[in-house]
C-alpha cells in the first residue's frame, strides 16, 4: 500500500522555482497569492534574479500580500529608477551643474574610459536590501536552511562561467548578486569573485530545486525563454548570446507543474505592476486543478501565521554598536566615520541611514556596499562598509549641438584628493559662438560636526549674441553685443538639513559690454564699451531636489539671494552714437539685489505632472550711462533654455515678478512631452529715448509673456529636445530650437 500510494504514507514536500525576467518577475506574486489562497503549502524556494528577490521575501516570512505592497511602495520605485529617497537626498554634496555628458578616468599607466557597468545607481537598493534582509538572516543564524523557508538563488561567475549556488552566508548579499543585471545594476564581489545576475546561466533553477531539497514535487513560474539566434545586423542579440547561456526551462521531477504568465512589460517598467501580479495570478489559477492533483496536502491560514509570527519572533532588533570600513586608508577613515557621525555608541538601523546616503552621496566616493552582521555575543549587529574612492583624475565631456547658432563644446577636468578631509580641483571650459568660458576653482570640504566647504572660483565667460543670431536674412542686421567678464569669488557653504545649504561669499569682477547702439552700422564703425570694476558680496539660502539639471519633473527648488554691489562704470562711446559728447564717462554706483526664485512639480508618479515656477528681484540699482548698457546690465527673466541663449530686452528689469505653469506629460519612459507658460512683470519697464539714453516707464505699465511647448528624449548621456518657442516681441515672436546636451554655462560674477 505504501508502494502503490506514496503521498499517503508521507507528507509531500512541494518546491517553487522562480525565474528571472526582471519587471516581469513580479508576476510570481500573484503565482504565491494564488498557491496561498488555495492552501497549497511551499516547502522550498529557489530562484534567480527578479525570482531571487521575491522568493527571498516570501522565505524571509513576508505574506505574498504584504510583497505586494511593498513592490507598490515608493522605496522600491526609487530603487528600480536608481533614485534616493528625497528623505536622504544630501544637496550640499553636490557640484554646479555644468553641460558634461559623460566621465572619462585617467589611470596611472593609461587613459582609459569607464564604460558604465551600470545604468542606475544601486545605493538605495544595496541598503534597502540589506535593511529588509538583515533580520531574517541573523534569526536563521545565516543558514538559509533555517529561514522561514529554506531558500537558494544563484548567481554566475563570469570569469569561470559558471552558476554559485548560495544556501548560507549573507542573505542580502546573495540576492543583490542575483540581481546584478549586467550594465544595468552594478556587480558586486562576494569572497573575492564578481558576481552578475544569475540569469546568464541558469534562469530557471529547477535543477538546484531537484539537487538540494529532493521535494515531490516542483511548481516552476516562469515568465521568460531564451534568447532569439542573434542577428548579424542586431550587435545587442549578439551581445546576449555571447553572455548568456541557454536555460533549462523544464522540470527534473516527475510530478511538476510550469505556471507561465503572460506578460508584456518593459524589461524594467515597475511603474504598473497590477497588471503583472494579475497574470501570475490568473495564470496560476488555471492550473490549479492540475497542482491539486499533484498536492494533497493543505495548509491552513491559521498555522501559517502563527509560523510566520514565530520566526519574526526571532530577529533581532537592527541595532550596531561597530562599524568596519574596507577599501580606504586611515585617514580616509576617520574622513568616512566622521561623515557617519558614528561615535561607537549604539546606533539604530535609521540613525545611520542619513549618515549612509550622505556619505554615499559625496562625489570622492565612486560606491559604497553595506553589510549588517549579527554579533551574539554582544547582542548587537556590526555594521560592515566596502567603500571604493573616485579615482584621483576625472575628464568630463559634453556640450550641446543645436539647430541654431548656439552650439558648444565642454571639456572638465577634475582632480580628487581624499584624507581627513576632501578636496577636489577642477576646470572646465566651453566653447562654441553664443557663449565661451574658463573656469578653475577648488572646494575643500571639512567633515566637522557641521559640514563646510571653502571654495575660490576664477572665471571668464565671453557671451556674443551677434555671431549667434538666428537671423538669416539679408534685410534684418541683429544689434551688435559682445559681454566678457573675468572676476574672482571665494565662498562658503553649510548645509540646512539634507536638501539645503547657506552660501556667503565675495566677488571681484571686472564686466566689458561692446555694442552698438543702433542695428545700422559697417565695418569701419567702433563700438560703444562700457567696463565695470566690481566688488560685491552675496549671501544666499538654496534648496535643490530636482530630479534633473535641465528639464526636470520631480522635486523642488529654492534661491533667495541677496547681494551687494558697488563698482565703477566707464563708458567710452563708439563711432555710432548719438550723444554730443563723445568723451568717456565715468560714475559710481552702489546698489543691493534680493532675488527670489521657486519651483516645484507635483503629482510625481502620475501620466501628467504639473510645475510652478515664479521669480522677484527687488533691487535699489541705478541706471548707466546709455540704454543698451543699463539693460545688458540689468536683471533677466531666462526661465526656458531657449530664452538663455538670447538676449531679449522685454524680459530684463531692475526690479520685476514673474512667474508660470509646466505641463508635463509623460509618452514613454523617458519621452515627455512639456508646455509651458510665463508671464514677466516688471515694475518700472527701462524705456530707451530718442538720443539712446534711457529712463523708467510707468509702474506696472507694460506685461510680457513666454509660451513654450514640445518634445523632450531624456537620453542615458543627456536631452534631446524639439520646442516651439514663443516671445511677446515685435520682431520674430516664434523660434523653433532643436538641441541635443545642455543649455548650462558657468555662473557669471553678479548672478
Amino acid at each position: 500500500m505504501l508502494f502503490l500510494f506514496p503521498s499517503s504514507g508521507k507528507a509531500q514536500k512541494v518546491g517553487l522555482v522562480l525565474s528571472g525576467g526582471a519587471a516581469s518577475g513580479v508576476a510570481h506574486i500573484g503565482v504565491l497569492k494564488a498557491l496561498e489562497e488555495s492552501q497549497i503549502p511551499i516547502d522550498f524556494i529557489t530562484g534567480t534574479s527578479m525570482g531571487a528577490l521575491v522568493g527571498s521575501l516570501y522565505a524571509m516570512g513576508y505574506s505574498p500580500d504584504q510583497i505586494e505592497q511593498m513592490v507598490k511602495t515608493e522605496q522600491f520605485r526609487n530603487w528600480s529608477e536608481g533614485i534616493i529617497d528625497q528623505k536622504f537626498a544630501y544637496y550640499f554634496k553636490r557640484d554646479d551643474n555644468n553641460a558634461s555628458w559623460i566621465s572619462f578616468k585617467l589611470t596611472d599607466s593609461s587613459f582609459t574610459s569607464l564604460l558604465p557597468t551600470n545604468f542606475i545607481s544601486p545605493i538605495a537598493m544595496d541598503f534597502g536590501i540589506m535593511e529588509i534582509a538583515s533580520g531574517p538572516a541573523a534569526a536563521a543564524k545565516y543558514n538559509f536552511d533555517s529561514l522561514f523557508v529554506p531558500f537558494r538563488c544563484v548567481a554566475s561567475d563570469i570569469e569561470q562561467k559558471k552558476s554559485i549556488v548560495f544556501g548560507k552566508g549573507d542573505l542580502s548579499e546573495a540576492v543583490r548578486a542575483s540581481m546584478a543585471y549586467p550594465f544595468y545594476i552594478r556587480p558586486i564581489r562576494v569572497n573575492g569573485t564578481l558576481l552578475y545576475d544569475g540569469g546568464l546561466y541558469n534562469n530557471f533553477p529547477s535543477n538546484i530545486m531537484y539537487e538540494e531539497f529532493f521535494p515531490d514535487v516542483i511548481i516552476g513560474s516562469n515568465v521568460t525563454g531564451n534568447n532569439p539566434p542573434p542577428d548579424e545586423d542586431d550587435p545587442i542579440s549578439q551581445l546576449k548570446s555571447m553572455a548568456q547561456s541557454k536555460s533549462d526551462y523544464t522540470i527534473q521531477c516527475e510530478a511538476g507543474v510550469i505556471i507561465e504568465p503572460k506578460t508584456n512589460v518593459g524589461l524594467f517598467n515597475f511603474n504598473n505592476i497590477d497588471p503583472i501580479i494579475d497574470s501570475g495570478y490568473v495564470a496560476t489559477m488555471r492550473k490549479m486543478d492540475l497542482i491539486k492533483l499533484y498536492i494533497e496536502r493543505r495548509v491552513e491560514p491559521i498555522e501559517l501565521a502563527a509560523k510566520r509570527n514565530h520566526f519574526k519572533d526571532k530577529q533581532p532588533a537592527i541595532i550596531f554598536d561597530q562599524i568596519h570600513i574596507e577599501g580606504l586608508n586611515s585617514k580616509q577613515k576617520e574622513y568616512a566615520l566622521r561623515i557617519l557621525r558614528h561615535k561607537n555608541k549604539l546606533v539604530t538601523l535609521e540613525d545611520i541611514k542619513e549618515g549612509y546616503f550622505r556619505l554615499a552621496s559625496d562625489n570622492r566616493i565612486k560606491n559604497i556596499y553595506p553589510k549588517a552582521r549579527y554579533n551574539p555575543t554582544t547582542g548587537f549587529y556590526d555594521l560592515y562598509l566596502s567603500i571604493k574612492k573616485e579615482r584621483k583624475m576625472v575628464t568630463y565631456f559634453g556640450g550641446n549641438f543645436s539647430n541654431k547658432p548656439i552650439s558648444e563644446g565642454f571639456l572638465g577636468l577634475q582632480y580628487n584628493y581624499l584624507g581627513r578631509f576632501a578636496a577636489g580641483l577642477m576646470a572646465n571650459a566651453y566653447f562654441g559662438k553664443l557663449y565661451s568660458s574658463i573656469q578653475v576653482k577648488t572646494r575643500l570640504d571639512f567633515p566637522f560636526k557641521t559640514p563646510l566647504y571653502i571654495e575660490p572660483n576664477f572665471v571668464w565667460n565671453k557671451w556674443d549674441y551677434y555671431k549667434s543670431s538666428s537671423y538669416f536674412r539679408e534685410d534684418i542686421k541683429p544689434a551688435y553685443l559682445v559681454q566678457n567678464e573675468l572676476y574672482a569669488e571665494l565662498n562658503s557653504g553649510f548645509p540646512t538639513g539634507k536638501k539645503g545649504r547657506i552660501v556667503t561669499g565675495a566677488t571681484l569682477a571686472q564686466t566689458t559690454d561692446n555694442y552698438y547702439q543702433t542695428n545700422s552700422f559697417s565695418q569701419r564703425d567702433t563700438a560703444d564699451r562700457t567696463q565695470f570694476d566690481v566688488v560685491s558680496g552675496q549671501i544666499y539660502y538654496e534648496i535643490n531636489s530636482l530630479n534633473r539639471k535641465q528639464y526636470a519633473n520631480r522635486g523642488e527648488y529654492f534661491n533667495f539671494r541677496f547681494r551687494y554691489v558697488n563698482g565703477e562704470e566707464n563708458n567710452r562711446p563708439g563711432s555710432t552714437t548719438v550723444i554730443d559728447t563723445l568723451a568717456d564717462y565715468t560714475n559710481h554706483h552702489e546698489w543691493v539685489t534680493l532675488k527670489l526664485t521657486g519651483e516645484r512639480y507635483f503629482n510625481r508618479r502620475g501620466t501628467l505632472k504639473i510645475g510652478i515656477f515664479g521669480e522677484g528681484v527687488y533691487s535699489t540699482k541705478t541706471l548707466f550711462n546709455n540704454y543698451t548698457s543699463s539693460i545688458l546690465s540689468a536683471p533677466a527673466f531666462q526661465p526656458t533654455p531657449d530664452s538663455k541663449t538670447q538676449f531679449l530686452e522685454n524680459y530684463r528689469a531692475h526690479e520685476y515678478i514673474a512667474g508660470g505653469l509646466k505641463f508635463v506629460i509623460n509618452i514613454r519612459k523617458n519621452i515627455e512631452f512639456r508646455l509651458e507658460g510665463y508671464v514677466f512683470q516688471p515694475y518700472e519697464a527701462l524705456i530707451k529715448r530718442e538720443d539712446l539714453k534711457v529712463d523708467y516707464g510707468q509702474p506696472f505699465a507694460l506685461q510680457h509673456y513666454i509660451a513654450t511647448g514640445g518634445l523632450v528624449w531624456h537620453t542615458p548621456v543627456g536631452p534631446m529636445s524639439l520646442s516651439l518657442n514663443y516671445y511677446d516681441q515685435e520682431k520674430d515672436p516664434f523660434s523653433i530650437l532643436f538641441h541635443f546636451g545642455y543649455i548650462l554655462f558657468n555662473k557669471r560674477a553678479l548672478e
